[in-house]
Formats: C-alpha cells, structure tokens, sequence
C-alpha cells in the first residue's frame, strides 16, 4: 500500500532512481494505491546526464510493494520494496528495460508493454 509522501524505488532504466508519490490517481478520496494503480510522483535521485532530473513531476505505475497481493486461488506475493515504472501520458514506459519480478496482473490492467519488457513474470 502506498501513500502520499511514500519513497518508490524505480524498475526500469528511465533515468530515475528514486521517486516519492505525491498522488494516486482514480477515484478523488482514494487513501493508498497498490500494484497496477497510476501514481503522480516528483523524483527524489536522479542519474545524471539522462533526459529525467531532480524535481520533475513525473506520472508512474506501481508494480511492487511490500504489502502482499492475494490472488484467488490463496497465493500471497510479497515484495522486499515498493517500487514503480515511469510512464507516459498513455501509459507506455519511458525507460526501455525493466528491472525485477513482475506480477502478471498488470496485463489485466492494460501495461503489456511493462510485462514484455520484465525479465520475469510472476
């Protein structure tokens, strides 16, 4: 579960390093986001010389936390961290490899561009 102020490692190779979420996307009350949900996020650490700098305004995708995910059939998926891809206005990724396990879900919520790019799938 991620909320405002939460601090988001990065999952691809867009130029960030470090993201802290400053919205959730959806509905207007919605009080914490989980794998798949938009997130508004400023960027805390940044690699230097990659078009993305300290400070900019970004839109990303959740798809770690450490707060478990359970599918139907009783599976829990845990994660060591809270992480998230950096996306575009119509949700492609801006980065073009992806770091670390990712849950299938995500093809549910219309990112199969993110879950092609992952070099596992959960």
């Amino acid at each position: 579960m991620i909320q405002t102020q939460s601090y988001l490692n990065v999952a691809d190779n867009s130029g960030a390093r470090e993201l802290m979420c400053i919205r959730i996307l959806g509905a207007s009350n919605q009080q914490y986001a989980n794998i798949g949900n938009i997130v508004v996020a400023v960027i805390k650490e940044a690699v230097p010389n990659m078009p993305l700098e300290r400070s900019e305004v970004i839109r990303a995708v959740i798809v770690r936390t450490c707060k478990e995910l359970k599918r139907d059939n009783g599976i829990l998926i845990r994660y060591d961290d809270n992480a998230a891809v950096v996306i575009d206005q119509e949700g492609n990724p801006k980065g073009t490899r992806v770091f670390g396990a990712i849950v299938r879900e995500l093809r549910q919520f219309n990112f199969t561009k993110i879950v092609s790019l992952a070099p596992e799938v959960l």
